[in-house]
């Protein structure tokens, strides 16, 4: 019997290892769909640079992320919680790894920035993965995964600062992100950190609760996005001096349309990943958050096609904000996918489908180009996916014990009151003030010193050949091209 016992937990444990492995290799696969996106809803003259940034993100986040990236997000996660043996019912993959998926860590892995034992602001253990025992397979995975979430944080300012971004500039923006502003949010929200405690230290309902990051990976990359858009400025002939603005169309709408495709599919790994296991309690999360994720990702983009045919500009379902508004709905939903009903999940897509196409014309009148949307899209719906988990959160029992409460994730809506709500304001307050305020000061510094905007006549000619050396279209395949190069 105790064999047979044995037997079933290891194949428990190798069935939630390979689920993480499989979503993992899943969200990597979205760095096609951002580089499809971003480069075919920018000019022809831009494609090498577009896509070399988009290639090059991940291998430059890997190596950060593997130096200190992982180490500063997790390394104090068993100090946050010594005390912590839960059984499979209880076992929550918001707060640290656990027990039944992952195992524990190593006895070297506890160190951290802290101030009391639930104030935990910053891991300082595990760099290069040194300390993790070569046969610890869940922390492994648990690891890649993790990265590929990093990696779409760090993606998402090259759409805002594309066209006219220093691929210097992009080098050192890769390394900040994986090695420092992404893990210290995370560190926050998933690491055991203040935010995750805010329910143990204020009575703030299960404290910051964040099932798959619209506030942890897409309100970070956004407000880096932000800030990149601003210190680096809009692109030439973008603005006039009387305050009107030029549209600068994309290349490619195919590619963008594609692109966003493959996202979608990707984000299947990507929330319902976020479960960290699929055998037992974990498969209801996993399946609730896969249609919640299709309800709101439809939604979104429905809201977005008709809101232009009927207000836009143009009066027409515009493809390239119809796009934005699927990927709008995704950004909101991951945040609550695995809290709420389905109702909820297919009106949080269709505010996320609207907020971007309002958030889309605000910028432009406030003179910030944005090329790709990056910025409406992630950060605008994802602090609109923040918040309602505060508002649509059902009281899912298999999300009792989320973050160490004794409870369940419930909002405003559902008789939780205001303290859920408030959590996930102080969520969205504190990744915007790090994320934004930090990377703007960063960037201040890089630009000062010429690494981060592109020279006047690179950006005419088009980034390709100065900062490439190579096009991504041979001269005369495209329009765009035939009197760029004479």
């Amino acid at each position: 019997m105790d064999q047979v016992q044995s037997d079933v937990a290891n194949l428990t444990i190798s069935a939630n290892v390979l689920w993480v492995l499989i979503a993992g290799f899943m969200v990597f696969f979205m760095q096609a769909g951002f580089a499809l996106v971003e480069t075919g809803f920018t000019r022809a003259k831009n494609v090498a640079h577009t896509m070399m940034m988009n290639m090059m993100v991940f291998c430059i986040g890997a190596i950060g992320y593997w130096i200190c990236g992982f180490a500063f997000q997790f390394g104090a996660v068993n100090h946050t919680y010594p005390e912590t043996a839960i059984s499979a019912s209880q076992a929550s993959p918001a707060w640290a790894f656990s027990p039944i998926t992952l195992g524990a860590w190593g006895d070297s892995l506890t160190t951290g920035l802290r101030f009391g034992e639930q104030w935990g602001v910053l891991g300082l253990s595990g760099f290069f993965l040194q300390g993790v025992s070569l046969s610890a397979a869940g922390i492994f995975a648990f690891f890649l995964f993790q990265m590929v979430f990093m990696d779409t944080a760090a993606t998402i300012p090259t759409g805002s600062g594309a066209e006219r971004m220093k691929f210097l500039g992009f080098v050192f923006m890769g390394f900040w992100v994986s090695m420092f502003i992404y893990p210290l949010v995370g560190n926050w929200v998933w690491g055991g950190g203040w935010l995750a405690n805010l329910g143990r230290t204020m009575g703030l309902g299960n404290g910051a609760a964040d099932f798959a990051g619209s506030g942890v990976v897409h309100m970070t990359g956004g407000a880096i996005g932000l800030a990149t858009a601003l210190v680096i400025g809009p692109r030439l002939g973008r603005f006039n001096e009387d305050g009107t603005s030029n549209a600068i169309p994309g290349h490619n709408i195919p590619m963008g349309v594609l692109g966003t495709i493959i996202l979608f599919f990707g984000w299947f790994g990507f929330n319902p990943g976020s479960a960290l296991g699929i055998q037992g309690a974990f498969i209801n999360l996993v399946s609730l958050a896969a249609v919640n994720t299709l309800l709101a990702g439809a939604a979104g983009g429905l809201s977005a096609m008709v809101y232009m045919w009927v207000f836009g500009p143009g009066k027409k379902p515009d493809p390239s904000m119809s796009v934005n508004g699927i990927l709008a709905g995704l950004v909101a939903v991951t945040a609550p996918c695995a809290f709420i009903e389905s109702w909820a999940a297919f009106v949080i897509g269709l505010v996320a489908g609207i907020l971007v196409c309002l958030a889309a014309f605000g910028l432009e009148k406030a003179k910030i180009d944005d090329p790709v949307g990056a910025v409406p899209v992630h950060f605008f719906c994802g602090l609109w996916g923040v918040l309602s988990v505060g508002i649509f959160a059902s009281g899912n029992p298999d999300t009792a014990a989320w973050n160490g409460m004794d409870q369940a994730v419930t909002g405003l809506l559902y008789g939780g009151g205001f303290g859920q709500l408030a959590a996930q304001l102080f969520e969205a307050l504190a990744v915007f003030g790090a994320a934004f305020g930090l990377s703007y000061v960063f960037f201040q510094i890089l630009n000062s010193l010429g690494i981060l905007r592109s020279e006047a006549k690179a950006e005419v000619i088009g980034l390709d050949i100065p900062e490439m050396g190579a096009r991504g279209y041979w001269e005369g395949a495209h329009p765009n091209l035939k009197s760029v190069f004479d």
